[in-house]
This record gives structure tokens, sequence and C-alpha cells, in this order.
């Protein structure tokens, strides 16, 4: 096996979106869920490796120490560069985590610089003038700036990043980028000279992105998120076409949804729309006590095995409020990770076989109560959201992650009516 390029990704989600972006661009490509350890194995002949963290939200140290150890379980596979890769609307805060995070990278292997572009054009994010847009919006005036743990309310890269690192933080603009590779690599050079750490790059196209990538490839470190992975991989000389993996086809279906982002929000009414069965989970009942998760699995067990299903606790952003306001913002998020992750064992346990899970966090819980290490990266329903190969102890599963803000309204009923037709 000979692994091109290591990753660690700061949610189970943005770690499935990266990977399906090493994929598309001819990486056969392996997740890895948490922190590797000695034991943990890759599937034969990776091209690419994926470790996804949960490293978005928690402090600072735990997710440097995390990082870190991911860093050197993909050194140990041969990676000889590592792609930090970040939510593409950048979720942090003044403290971090992506400052301290990418600085603690760098250090490890005595790196002077790395390139920053958390562009995504296909999901409409962009960068221009070193300002974050969605679609035609500054991020801080989107839907997007709702986020229930990192709310995002200024769009200005370089001064989000400069208050996460005490190192210099500068631009390498569009006109740059247009002018093609080695304008890119000029302007790196330049900023290394100058003391410059870390360099946000714009980008607006995919084409931006593959020249970016191509810039990047002799940096140790390199950081984004999946349209400049995705840039990165398609400058590896030898990446071509990936085979589909086989996945299951058959056994029950199931959704479950965490994520409370007006996406999901959509995609929700639109399989509810379809009269197809669906059922809210009332997390301030399950904080005081009530077996919400007994009656949930006995709905679960009165419907059609013919129909897939689905259970969420996401809801509107004024009753988000509410239950945090109620329980607080993180017993709030606990209470959802830890509902939906026993569910989904029951799930699994009772025959389901087609799972698709939205949320980072709720990916995380889910995946972690299944006991699932690794998977296999498949084809895409949509952009950044692709079905992946895991097994459990129960057989194999076609697992989806998807991050709360990608796929089409209709993602839910459309990737399950595919992938059961397949």
């Amino acid at each position: 096996m000979t692994l091109r390029i290591g990753c660690t990704a700061d949610d189970f989600t943005g770690g499935t979106d990266v990977a399906a972006a090493f994929r598309r661009a001819g990486l056969r490509t392996a997740l890895v869920f948490g922190v590797p350890d000695a034991g943990t194995a890759l599937p034969a002949d990776c091209d690419a490796a994926v470790v996804a963290l949960k490293s978005r939200s928690t402090p600072a140290d735990e997710a440097v120490a995390d990082s870190l150890a991911a860093q050197r379980w993909l050194w140990d596979k041969g990676a000889a560069q590592v792609y930090f890769k970040y939510c593409s609307t950048f979720d942090s805060t003044p403290r971090g985590n992506i400052g301290p995070v990418t600085d603690a990278l760098l250090d490890a292997c005595g790196a002077p610089l790395t390139l920053h572009c958390p562009a995504s054009p296909p999901n409409g994010r962009t960068v221009y003038q070193g300002h974050l847009f969605v679609h035609d919006r500054l991020l801080s005036d989107s839907p997007l700036r709702h986020h229930p743990l990192n709310p995002m309310t200024d769009s200005a890269l370089v001064r989000l990043l400069s208050a996460q690192t005490p190192h210099r933080v500068a631009l390498i603009d569009w006109q740059t980028v247009r002018r093609g590779v080695e304008a890119v690599r000029d302007a790196l050079t330049a900023h290394q000279r100058a003391g410059t750490r870390h360099v946000i790059a714009d980008a607006v196209t995919d084409e931006d992105l593959t020249v970016l990538g191509a810039a990047a490839l002799e940096l140790p470190v390199v950081a984004g998120a999946a349209g400049l992975a995705e840039g990165l991989g398609h400058a590896y000389p030898t990446a071509g076409p990936v085979t589909a993996e086989p996945l299951p086809h058959t056994g029950r279906a199931a959704v479950l949804a965490g994520s409370c982002s007006a996406r999901t929000l959509e995609q929700i009414a639109h399989f509810r729309a379809a009269g197809l069965p669906a059922l809210h989970l009332d997390v301030l009942a399950a904080a005081a006590g009530h077996d919400v998760m007994g009656e949930a699995l006995a709905w679960y067990d009165a419907q059609s095995p013919d129909l897939p299903v689905l259970l969420h606790a996401s809801t509107s952003p004024e009753e988000l409020a509410a239950v945090q306001a109620r329980l607080g913002v993180n017993e709030a998020a606990a209470q959802v990770e830890q509902l939906l992750g026993a569910i989904a064992s029951h799930l699994v346990d009772s025959g389901v076989r087609r799972l698709l899970v939205a949320g980072g966090e709720t990916s995380g819980a889910v995946t972690t109560a299944l006991g699932i290490r690794a998977v296999l990266v498949g084809d895409e329903a949509d952009p950044g959201v692709p079905w992946t190969h895991a097994t459990t102890k129960h057989g194999d599963l076609a697992l989806m992650l998807k991050s709360g803000n990608f796929g089409a309204p209709d993602l839910f009923t459309r990737a399950l009516d595919v992938h059961e037709a397949a």
C-alpha cells in the first residue's frame, strides 16, 4: 500500500465530505472515525486516508492533542503530506480551533507556512478579497451564521484567523490565483520570506482550487475545506478513476437527523411531504427522564418495513433556542447525541442496513454507538455526500453521513430510492 496523502477532519461529516473529494480526484480513499491507535488498520491499496475527529467544538487543547495523534498515525502509515480539513463556513471562535490546530500540525513537522482556503464552489462557498461568501451573500449575512455551537458573524478570514494564532496571516488575492500555479507559488515564497505563517487564498471556481492544489503540492501541511482537498488530489500525477465500492441494497432504511440547519429542515419537510413516516424526538422530555427512545423504537416497529423512516431531533431555530435556554447549549447537544446514538444501535440491531445520518455531531454519536472505525467511500448522492461501506457486528451497512448544510432538499428520499434500486 502506498498512502499518498493523509487528512485530519474536524468532524465526522467533514471527514465524509473530504473523503468524497479525494475519491473524485481519483484516489481510493478510506475514512477512519476517531483517533486511531496502533491496531487501527486501513483497507488495502488506499491512496488517501482521512481521520475524522470531533475537534471542531471541543476545547482547543483537546482538538490539538487529537489532531497531533492523528497526524502521527498518518505519518506511520506513510503519508508525507497532511491536509487539515475544516468546515467550508470556517466554523470556529476567537479561541480556535482552526488556528491552534494548524499551528500544532505545522510545529510538529517543522513547516514554516501553510495555505488555507475554505471555498467549496459546488456548495456555494467562495472566497473573494479574503471574505467568505455563501452564494451571493457574505457568510455573516447568510442563514449559516446561526450555527448552534460556533455562530459565524464575521466573514473576513484574515481577521478571523488572526484572532486564533500569534503568527502572521496574509492573503493571496484572486487576481494572483488567476495568473496560475507559478504565480501562487511565487506569492507563497514571498509570504514565507516576510514571516507569514498562514496564507488565505481567494477562490471562486473549481479551476481556482485546482491551481491552488497544484501550488500547494509540496507543502507538508495544507488546510481548508473539501474543495482545496480535491484540487490537491488532482495534483497527484497518477490519480485516475476509482471503481465504485459494492454497497448493501437490501434491508430496512432509516434516516436519523440531529442537525438544525435550514437545509436539513428542508430535507425533513420534503420527506414528510412525500408521505413517508417521520417522528420528531422531544429532547426536553428525554432530558427530564421520559422514555423517548422506547417510544421511538415502538413507533419504528409499527411502521411498514418497505418504507424508509425518519427520526429527528432537528427543530426550528426558535425551538432550538428554547431548548438551549432550558438545558444549556452543551447539555442540549449531549442529549441529542446520546439519544440518536442509542436509537441507531437499536435500529441496526433490528435489521436496518441503509442508514442516512444528518449532522456532524450526530454522525459522530452514531458511528461511535455502532462501533464503526473505518469505511470505504463510495459514490456521491450529492456533492460532498457519498455513501460509504461499513462493517458492523450484524454485517455490511450502507452508511451516509451528511453535513447539516449539504444536499438538495430531496436528498433523503432520492438517495434512498436510488440506492434501493441500485
